[in-house]
């Protein structure tokens, strides 16, 4: 039987507090703010100033707190995304091109829809034989001549007919502000729209 463990002491080469304060400013100089413990080591070690191993540095700036990344890191503000909102009907539409089944098998139509996003109402929508660009183009002039005035902002996502030069053109000549979902990302409102014209 024997009593508890006698305390341990300390090497004889360790540094005392006053020399392991004197390694934290070493670190802390404005000149090494952004270098990495190695570099800073490596740098006083060439001027022939020789404060400790390069593990025991560590060690002090580990105890420190002092061990994550010491370069100044870029920062991003948060990516704002993009929104439509209305605050009443014919401010914004919506419309989209979607395959719609035929009465037999393999065969297909190209049904085009849009949408009011305020209201949902169905401003307009056609069944076509395939998706075209000088259609689509029509399908959104004839809407916006039965309703009397264009909307403030068209949204869409980036399929042919929608980002093509004829419906491109018509929509700057009638001052329409496009709006575009990002490519491969579903959207909220053009699944309305479908969905709309479907039920």
């Amino acid at each position: 039987m024997h009593g508890p463990w006698p305390a341990r002491k300390a090497p004889p080469a360790a540094l005392s507090d006053t020399e392991r304060a004197q390694v934290l400013a070493v670190l802390a100089r404005a000149e090494y703010q952004d270098l990495a413990i190695p570099q800073v080591w490596a740098r006083e070690l060439d001027a022939g100033r020789y404060w400790c191993s390069l593990s025991t540095m560590y060690r002090i700036a580990r105890a420190a707190g002092q061990t994550r990344e010491r370069r100044a890191q870029a920062t991003h503000p948060p990516r704002v995304l993009p929104e439509l909102s209305a605050t009443g009907p014919d401010e914004i539409w919506s419309w989209d091109i979607t395959a719609l089944k035929g009465p037999e098998k393999g065969v297909w139509y190209k049904l085009y829809v849009i949408l009011d996003i305020y209201s949902r109402y169905v401003t307009g929508w056609l069944v076509a034989a395939a998706e075209d660009a000088v259609v689509a183009k029509d399908f959104l002039a004839d809407a916006i001549a039965r309703n009397g005035a264009a909307p403030r902002a068209i949204h869409a996502d980036r399929g042919g007919a929608m980002v093509s030069k004829q419906v491109s053109e018509l929509l700057v000549e009638l001052g329409v502000h496009r709006s575009h979902s990002r490519p491969r990302t579903s959207n909220d409102c053009e699944h309305h729209v479908v969905a709309a014209a479907l039920a």
